[in-house]
């Protein structure tokens, strides 16, 4: 069990300005040896031979290159618009101009 006891349990609470009861110091006191156990064991099975991961698994991108195809000038693009205004679509207002 880590060294986390009652008494540290109390000065953290006094701390965060928590009120605990002598058993919730009790109980919080073996929750709290449990977590600093499994952390440290975790810890322990990562050693110097193991390299920090991100992700279990190889991940690759899958997109594709971006490459510049075929695009349109003002004018083709704009040949199918209800309204167009300067070389730009026109569309109705939807916001208050005030």
């Amino acid at each position: 069990m880590a060294a986390i006891n009652r008494d540290d349990v109390a000065h953290l609470a006094r701390l965060a300005h928590i009120e605990m009861s002598a058993e919730e110091l009790d109980r919080m006191a073996g929750e709290l040896a449990v977590i600093v156990d499994s952390v440290k064991s975790v810890s322990e099975a990562a050693g110097d031979d193991v390299p920090a991961t991100s992700h279990p698994i190889p991940l690759t991108n899958v997109f594709r290159d971006d490459v510049v195809g075929h695009t349109f000038t003002a004018e083709q693009a704009l040949s199918g618009a209800p309204d167009s205004d300067d070389n730009r679509f026109k569309v109705p207002a939807i916001l208050d101009e005030a």
